[in-house]
């Protein structure tokens, strides 16, 4: 599996978006750039055991489940003129 950080405008700035959850602002592009790549480099290590996740979808319902360790995908940004592949 492949994800895709995409740095944008968000909210008189610039945000990093996976899906359609967007980071916390930041005044440059640069900097959101910079986010993004280090959220998609951490996003690749892995966990090293498995863990139990919890998280709410957009329509409120709460979801529970195991996380394999090793199981991480690839990460990229997509906002650096192409995409790259961290």
């Amino acid at each position: 599996m492949t994800i895709t950080y995409h740095v944008v405008d968000h909210d008189e700035g610039w945000a990093y978006r996976l899906g359609d959850v967007y980071s916390e602002t930041f005044a440059t592009r640069e900097a959101a750039l910079e986010a993004a790549r280090s959220a998609a480099a951490r996003h690749e290590l892995p966990a090293g055991e498995d863990r139990f996740i919890s998280y709410q979808t957009a329509d409120g319902t709460w979801h529970n489940e195991v996380a394999g360790g090793s199981d991480r995908p690839e990460a990229g940004v997509d906002g650096a003129g192409g995409l790259e592949q961290e």
